[in-house]
């Protein structure tokens, strides 16, 4: 059970982890065309779906190190 948990955590962080992505993405191809409203919006949300994937894949790593025996 406690495998199945930490796999579907997993897949949380690694959901959010490709938003994060697909927002970079977006950011880069609308600066290139100029529309720097919608690359510096998409950035924003980028940067905020890194960092919340950053302190999730942490809280993971560390409540895995502390439930080994």
């Amino acid at each position: 059970m406690l495998g199945l948990l930490s796999f579907i955590h997993f897949l949380k962080e690694s959901v959010m982890l490709s938003w994060a992505l697909a927002f970079f993405i977006i950011a880069i191809i609308a600066a290139v065309f100029g529309f720097t409203g919608i690359a510096a919006g998409a950035a924003e949300i980028a940067k905020i779906l890194f960092v919340v994937f950053v302190v999730l894949f942490l809280v993971s790593l560390v409540a895995g190190l502390l439930r080994r025996p």
